[in-house]
C-alpha cells in the first residue's frame, strides 16, 4: 500500500505513532533530496522538542547552545550567512538522535538523508559519463552514467570510511594497516563493508546488486533479522524492492558487471529488454523494443562504449538490430534480413 506523506503523517512519525509500513514510507520520502524543501520547515517546527530531548542522547562534546543550534538551523534554511560545518553537522546529528529516540528511523533512510550535511563532498555523473574519483584514503571509485557518490572531506583513523552511492559504482579500496573498515551505503536496505578489495555496487529502479571481483566483502542488511552475507570473489548478491527477503547469492562471470568502467559493454545471454533498460538508465533516453519476440532475444558479445551513437552503431552491426530515432526516443527493431 502506498502512503502519501503529509504533515500529519510526518508528525505521527516523529512521535512514534506510525505503523511499520508508514514509518518505512516516511523514511524513504525523507531520503529523496527533492523532498528536502518541504521536510525542512516541518523539522524546524519540531525544534523546541529537540531542545528538550533527554540528556542521555549522545551529542558532540562541542555541542553549542540551543540558540546557536536554532541559529544554525535558520542558516541552513538560507535565512542568513553560512555557519561553520561543525555546527551544522552536530545539529543534524542531534536532530537525528531525537528522531531515533522516538522510534522514527527505519531502513537506514534517515541516515542517507542526513549525510547530505555530514558528507559534504558530492560527485555526480551525467547520462553517458564515466568518472573516477580519488577518495581521501587513496581508494578509487568509478561512477557509471547517472550516478552520485557522497563522502566526507577526510576520514578519521578510528572510524569507518563511509560513502553513499546512488546508481552504479566500481570500487578499488586500499587496505589500511589498522584494518579500517570501508562502507558503501545504499538505499537498497543494505550496506557493503570491506577491508581491501575490488567490487561493484548497483542500485537503480527496484534492483540492487553487489559483485565481488577480488578480496572479501560483507553485505550488512538494515533488517537485523537477516544474517549478513559474505561474498567470495566471483560471487553476486542481488535483491529487489518487491521481494526484499528473496536475495539471490550465486557465482557469476564478473566481466559483464564491471566492463563499463573500461568503456565496454559485455553481454552474456542478455535479453534485448534488459539491454534497453541499461541504455535508459545509463544514457537517459527512452528505448522501445518494437516486438515482444525481439525483447526476448538474447545476445552474447562485447561492443565498445563511446557516446550513444557509437554504441548504437556497434549494436546494429554486431547483433543485427536497427536503431531508429523517433520523437525523442530510440526504437529497436529486428534487422536480421540484412545479414
Amino acid at each position: 500500500m502506498a502512503f502519501s506523506v503529509t504533515k500529519d503523517l510526518f508528525q505521527n512519525y516523529l512521535a512514534g505513532r506510525t505503523t511499520a509500513a508508514e514509518a518505512e514510507a516516511v523514511a524513504a520520502w525523507l531520503a529523496e533530496p527533492t523532498n528536502q524543501a518541504l521536510a525542512e520547515p516541518w523539522m524546524r517546527r519540531h525544534w523546541d522538542a529537540l531542545a528538550a530531548a533527554p540528556a542521555s542522547i549522545p551529542v558532540a562534546a562541542e555541542e553549542p547552545s540551543y540558540d546557536a543550534l536554532l541559529n544554525s538551523l535558520h542558516l541552513k534554511l538560507g535565512f542568513d550567512a553560512p555557519v561553520p560545518a561543525t555546527v551544522a553537522a552536530s545539529r543534524w546529528q542531534r536532530w537525528a538522535a531525537a528522531a531515533a529516540l522516538a522510534g522514527t528511523v527505519a531502513g537506514g533512510g534517515w541516515l542517507l538523508y542526513s549525510q547530505r550535511v555530514l558528507a559534504p563532498q558530492e560527485v555526480a555523473t551525467a547520462y553517458g559519463q564515466v568518472d573516477t574519483i580519488k577518495l581521501p584514503d587513496g581508494s578509487e571509485a568509478t561512477l557509471n552514467g547517472h550516478s552520485t557518490l557522497r563522502y566526507a572531506n577526510s576520514w578519521a583513523a578510528n572510524k569507518p570510511r563511509e560513502v553513499w552511492l546512488d546508481g552504479e559504482g566500481y570500487f578499488s579500496v586500499k587496505h589500511q594497516p589498522n584494518n579500517q573498515r570501508f562502507v558503501v551505503h545504499t538505499r537498497a536496505g543494505f550496506a557493503v563493508e570491506v577491508l581491501g578489495t575490488k567490487f561493484t555496487v548497483y542500485r537503480r529502479r527496484d534492483q540492487a546488486r553487489v559483485v565481488l571481483l577480488s578480496g572479501k566483502v560483507r553485505v550488512d542488511f538494515d533488517d537485523q533479522q537477516r544474517p549478513d552475507v559474505i561474498l567470495k570473489p566471483g560471487e553476486l548478491l542481488e535483491t529487489r524492492d518487491s521481494q526484499p527477503r528473496a536475495a539471490v547469492h550465486k557465482a557469476v562471470r564478473t566481466a559483464p558487471y564491471a566492463a563499463w568502467k573500461d568503456a565496454k559493454l559485455v553481454l552474456e545471454e542478455t535479453s534485448i529488454a534488459e539491454l534497453a533498460t541499461r541504455l535508459q538508465d545509463t544514457y537517459g533516453v527512452e528505448v522501445v523494443v518494437n516486438s515482444p519476440e525481439l525483447s526476448e532475444r538474447r545476445m552474447t558479445g562485447t561492443v565498445p562504449v563511446g557516446d550513444l551513437e557509437v554504441l548504437l552503431q556497434a549494436l546494429q552491426e554486431t547483433f543485427h538490430l536497427k536503431a531508429t530515432r523517433e520523437a525523442g526516443r530510440i526504437v529497436l527493431s529486428d534487422n536480421t534480413a540484412a545479414k
